[in-house]
């Protein structure tokens, strides 16, 4: 299925997801990585004033709708970033967790066939869809073969203290600064 746009999601089932705390609340597993890159993620100021006069528009994204489900490292990596960018330039942030709510993925599927997390999906105050943003920042995509580097002849278990490492280092937190970048331009590109 593909997006269908405007329509797609109404304000009632918007208004029925999970706020980030309560969505944090509930999950079952890595809230340390949550906290991890909650902390360690830091909207400029310059990014959050944009965000803002974004916001403020009649057709500025007021509401992000965020799928994503707790066991996924792109979600706990991006899920934090989402919360920080919601909270910097005042938009309403609502989360679905992804297995419970197939109907909503489903609209938004990574070309056009996988099921990948996070989504984040902007609207207008009335619910107008404006853009949706699927699992990571291109700068990511360019650098996952220094991940996927890790595992090369290793078992998960094997490359898990790389890994991990990994994830508290630089490149990790480029992807959540990439993320900010990212969304900013998409946004400034599709808000007039």
């Amino acid at each position: 299925m593909t997006q269908t746009a405007e329509g797609a999601v109404t304000a009632e089932r918007f208004a029925s997801g999970l706020t980030y705390q309560q969505y944090l609340d509930q999950i079952k597993v890595n809230q340390d990585q949550f906290k991890a890159n909650y902390d360690g993620t830091t909207v400029s100021e310059e990014d959050a004033t944009a965000l803002r006069a974004l916001v403020a528009k009649p057709n500025g994204p007021a509401k992000m709708l965020v799928l994503g489900e707790d066991w996924c490292p792109d979600v706990f990596r991006g899920m934090p970033v989402l919360a920080r960018i919601a909270e910097a330039s005042g938009m309403e942030m609502r989360v679905f967790p992804r297995d419970e709510h197939l109907d909503l993925i489903d609209q938004y599927l990574k070309d056009g066939q996988f099921r990948s997390i996070p989504v984040a999906v902007f609207f207008t105050s009335d619910m107008k869809y404006i853009l949706h943003w699927i699992e990571r920042p291109q700068q990511a995509e360019d650098e996952m073969p220094q991940m996927r580097k890790l595992f090369e002849g290793r078992t998960r278990e094997e490359a898990a203290p790389d890994v991990a490492t990994f994830r508290e280092g630089p490149v990790w937190a480029g992807w959540r600064d990439a993320t900010v970048k990212e969304l900013r331009k998409k946004l400034e590109e599709k808000v007039q």
